[in-house]
């Protein structure tokens, strides 16, 4: 069954995580995404660990965002190889790339000059802090992204002073961002013919997820601390609480769900008690509310209080591990962890995030090799294998 962007052909020149996350949500939708590595791979490819998986350059980190292209090797310090690119980008739909800006266009292989080869050619550059600006030839990375957009002013405990998100959360948001602009621009080419530029500042991407934060301080003058394991909210029945055996989230947000709460957990003289009477008041007495709770939730085991609170539906959820997460029997009836065969055995990866009723998000190739595809790509831009093997001689490939 046709994906969303088959027969989208993407020159993938992304290395790290924030690009090539977004290139690779395009793959699972169907793109032929070619990953253009240098001869000595992407620096994720072989990772820092030693196992047998990153010996053979396929680091578990790099699969994760990886599985499903296809990847050729280029010494992009040698004209020949600018000539390929420029061969290949003059049949591709897409370009992205993450390098600083200014990087691509000292190869020759910027916006600027692909475009006068192929005028329907997307170009996405992810950066740090876009192509324009003081900032604009900045390197950036995901922690000093997390620091400057004020997402690291809102995560943890105050006693700890500001806290990174437990995952790579600016590159992964700016992947994310890299994807719907590349997918935004496709579909407004079929409204012009024209292609264009996408530019992606990490900054912007991160900024864009803090919206109700940013909007509220622009709006209000209120700023967000941070919150630590306190729901958003700041209702306390939305906090984390210690049970006998482990952790639990509540989800308490309405009042129907606050008197469900109250009597399950046999406190529904809480109901009648002035401290309690509305959520302005409950906010203002969390701490009473929160103790009063976490009394409770401490005589029985997690397990035991999701199901109760699942029979008397009041949204809570258990703290798991990810092993325990991975292992949880909904995946069984969703199509977010899918199994690929390698020439090394079958691993499972993570795929699209959401279901589509026809042409849904799978990896459809195994995770590559370095250079696994560069004699197909170069043979489907015209070259010839007398002249691949000659690239190959010198090096170029």
């Amino acid at each position: 069954m046709s994906k969303p962007f088959s027969g989208v052909k993407i020159l993938d020149f992304t290395r790290v995580l924030a690009g090539p996350y977004g290139s690779y949500q395009l793959a699972l939708l169907g793109a032929d995404v070619i990953k253009v590595e240098s001869r000595e791979g992407d620096d994720m490819r072989y990772g820092n660990r030693a196992d047998a998986w990153e010996k053979r350059g396929l680091a578990a980190p790099w699969v994760a965002v990886n599985a499903g292209k296809r990847s050729i090797t280029m010494d992009l310090k040698k004209p020949e190889a600018i000539e390929a690119i420029k061969r290949l980008a003059a049949k591709a739909d897409v370009v992205m790339e993450n390098f600083r800006p200014g990087v691509m266009d000292g190869l020759g292989i910027g916006y600027d000059a692909l475009r006068e080869i192929n005028p329907r050619l997307i170009y996405c550059a992810v950066s740090g802090f876009g192509r324009v600006g003081p900032l604009a030839r900045t390197a950036a990375f995901d922690g000093m992204i997390q620091a400057m957009s004020g997402l690291m002013s809102i995560t943890g405990f105050e006693a700890n002073g500001p806290t990174r998100v437990g995952f790579a959360g600016a590159d992964v948001m700016s992947g994310a961002t890299a994807a719907f602009g590349v997918a935004s621009a496709l579909f407004q080419r079929t409204h012009t013919g024209k292609g264009q530029l996408v530019d992606v500042a990490m900054i912007d991407a991160v900024m864009g997820y803090l919206a109700q934060q940013f909007t509220e301080h622009m709006m209000t003058g209120r700023v967000h601390g941070q919150s630590a394991n306190l729901s958003v909210t700041r209702k306390p029945t939305g906090d984390l609480y210690k049970t006998r055996d482990g952790w639990i989230v509540l989800a308490v947000m309405t009042e129907p769900q606050f008197q469900r709460l109250m009597k399950t957990i046999g406190r529904a003289e809480a109901l009648a008690d002035p401290r309690f009477s509305d959520w302005p008041i409950r906010i203002a007495n969390n701490k009473v509310l929160h103790d009063l709770i976490e009394e409770v939730m401490k005589q029985k085991t997690s397990a035991d209080w999701v199901e109760q609170f699942a029979r008397d539906d009041i949204p809570a959820g258990r703290v798991l591990s990810i092993p325990e997460t991975a292992q949880l029997d909904l995946f069984e009836h969703r199509t977010v962890l899918q199994s690929v065969d390698t020439p090394h055995g079958q691993i499972r990866v993570v795929g699209s995030g959401f279901r589509l009723e026809h042409g849904g998000g799978s990896v459809e190739r195994p995770p590559a090799t370095l250079g696994q595809h560069t004699d197909e790509v170069l043979g489907e831009a015209g070259y010839s294998p007398a002249e691949i093997a000659a690239m190959r001689e010198a090096k170029i490939v």
